[in-house]
């Protein structure tokens, strides 16, 4: 479904990705891990077209996407939940979720406000109420139910449950778990490795704009020393 190809990203003369590859199949969830400041982010910006790699390919259902802009992109079937939730402050919840909402591939059981409101009970009895006075839990879950509403082939999450409370951690996981299990691809990005591998099919780890190791979630479990190296603190 995305086949991303030796891309090499820059923030004016200084290098951020060094031939950055990776590739998520239909159904699948993928994880980007890494320590802050690895390139994790920068390769999503370089995916969605936030950023213009220099070199490499990125593809999309045999879609060529490098250097397209990014509503080109999200109109192809990308669905970014970017770090930060950045929804609509003076919109409220309701209006935040309609506002892009589309079903370009006609989907014949599309996510609409119900179904969203459905995975996030928390948002019903909020729907009237502005995004800037949600709580960083209620701002997520809209972030994420947003970009649901476009129906997406592929849901990307930069830093999924950061800053978050944990029951509401939980809840978070447990609502991409029912996404997985309705045949929904994701690539993600988070630093809880214990929900990532229940969660995950296979993982990136990065280390200075480089794939350093992948696996399966079995493998990254029962290898200790890729975890010390690339992800402990």
């Amino acid at each position: 479904m995305l086949d991303v190809k030796d891309i090499e990203t820059f923030y004016g003369s200084s290098q951020a990705l060094f031939g950055m590859t990776l590739n998520v199949q239909a159904g699948e969830v993928v994880t980007l891990l890494g320590r802050n400041g690895m390139g994790k982010t920068t390769t999503i910006s370089s995916i969605m077209g936030i950023l213009q790699p220099r070199n490499g390919t990125v593809t999309f259902n045999t879609t060529a996407i490098a250097g397209a802009p990014s509503h080109r992109i999200a109109k192809l079937g990308l669905g970014l939940v970017p770090e930060g939730r950045q929804v609509f402050p003076n919109l409220t919840v309701h209006e935040n979720l309609v506002a892009t909402a589309s079903n370009r591939r006609g989907d014949p059981t599309p996510w609409d406000a119900d179904r969203i409101y459905a995975l996030f009970p928390a948002l019903q009895p909020r729907q009237s109420s502005m995004g800037n006075l949600l709580s960083g839990g209620e701002q997520q879950m809209l972030a994420i139910g947003r970009a649901l509403m476009t129906n997406p082939k592929l849901l990307i999450l930069d830093e999924a449950t950061e800053g978050l409370a944990p029951l509401t951690r939980e809840e978070i996981w447990a609502c991409l778990t029912r996404i997985k299990d309705d045949g929904m691809s994701i690539l993600i990005v988070d630093k809880n490795i214990a929900d990532l591998v229940r969660l995950a099919d296979r993982h990136y780890v990065i280390e200075k704009g480089r794939v350093v190791w992948s696996g399966s979630s079995p493998e990254l479990l029962a290898n200790p020393e890729i975890q010390h190296r690339y992800l402990g603190v």
